[in-house]
């Protein structure tokens, strides 16, 4: 596969606790660049970052991250704060508790409410995968098509594992036409990279795809 593709559907992620706004400039610039579908950066640099790419880069941000037990409203206040200062795209927390609770109303009420606060704004639902059983991820596939957002998302890359081929294969089969996939956590090469795409994956969230490019060391998932 051509790596201008690949390069196409990456969300080259930078969610560091210690990111400077030298490293998410570096960000900003690989990602106009390389042409890369986003930037994932902390919500507090989407402003400078907007100012500084302009309509050049599409910039996507966090909420509810990464352990995603924060209040409804708070998520809908961040979603609405980080669309105005220039976020294109919102990718959101789930309550892994309400999902072990078999609350489903509750999160699925929730990501219908962060998906009206985001307007025409795409709104991906990060579910955490290495955290549920098979039967929950069967049943978030079914919360978030109903709940009317545009992707469902594997990881949050802060958890105990990413994206598997296994967990792509299921959101392929069990996600509304409406529904898109992003993996995130564990792509770490080309080769795997191509495999998630050719299963229907259409977004990676990812910094290593670029460091391979660079012929950089890639540490971590």
């Amino acid at each position: 596969m051509d790596k201008k593709k690949i390069l196409s559907t990456v969300d080259h992620t930078l969610l560091s606790q210690t990111a400077t706004w030298e490293d998410i400039k570096r960000i900003c610039d690989e990602g106009m660049k390389y042409e890369v579908a986003s930037i994932c950066i902390p919500p507090s640099y989407i402003r400078e970052a907007k100012n500084y790419v302009g309509d050049k880069l599409a910039l996507c941000t966090v909420i509810g991250f990464p352990n995603g037990y924060m209040t409804k409203a708070t998520k809908i206040y961040e979603t609405m704060d980080a669309i105005a200062n220039g976020a294109d795209e919102i990718d959101m927390v789930i309550n892994l508790g309400h999902v072990k609770d078999k609350k489903y109303d509750l999160i699925e009420e929730e990501i219908r409410e962060i998906k009206k606060a985001c307007g025409s704004k795409i709104l991906k639902v990060i579910i955490e995968t290495c955290f549920l059983t098979e039967e929950e991820k069967i049943n978030m596939c079914k919360v978030v098509t109903n709940a009317g957002a545009d992707f469902i998302k594997t990881s949050t890359g802060f958890g105990t594992g990413g994206a598997t081929r296994e967990d792509i294969e299921l959101f392929v089969k069990h996600v509304g036409s409406n529904v898109k996939i992003k993996a995130a956590g564990g792509v770490r090469d080309l080769a795997t990279a191509e495999d998630f795409i050719n299963l229907g994956v259409s977004r990676l969230g990812t910094s290593s795809i670029i460091k391979i490019i660079n012929k950089e060391e890639v540490t971590g998932y």
